[in-house]
């Protein structure tokens, strides 16, 4: 195991999990940016829209030495057009129980953003 240490292995290895972390961290800040400007850039549409499922996914982090942790819960609703189409938004938790699967009404989103729902009788 010595001559992993002075061969300089370690080092050539350290650099390149170091770099491959690195370029991981660019690449989720760069999507995210691109998503973002592409939302900003996008048509805010309102249209008809059908409650079809919701969903949450939640995530727990462990704490370390005993410590309590933290839990995550995203929220998800999905919504059908009058054309068929179905669309998946992150929703916050108010508003996740604000709607129930079969609320009819008016969507209203720019890009992959959701910016509300309007419930109909």
């Amino acid at each position: 195991m010595w001559w992993f240490f002075e061969s300089g292995l370690f080092g050539v290895f350290f650099v390149l999990i170091f770099t491959v972390v690195i370029c991981g961290f660019i690449y989720v800040i760069v999507s995210g940016l691109r998503q973002w400007n592409k939302n900003n850039h996008s048509p805010r549409l309102t249209v008809d829209a059908e409650v079809v499922a919701k969903r949450t996914d939640v995530t727990h982090h462990r704490g370390t030495d005993h410590s309590m942790g933290h839990t995550s819960t995203w929220h998800y609703v999905t919504f059908q057009v009058e054309s068929g189409d179905r669309m998946e938004f992150s929703v916050t938790g108010r508003e996740y129980g604000m709607l129930v699967e079969g609320d009819y009404g008016r969507l209203t989103f720019q890009g992959t953003r959701y910016l509300g729902f309007e419930r109909r009788r």
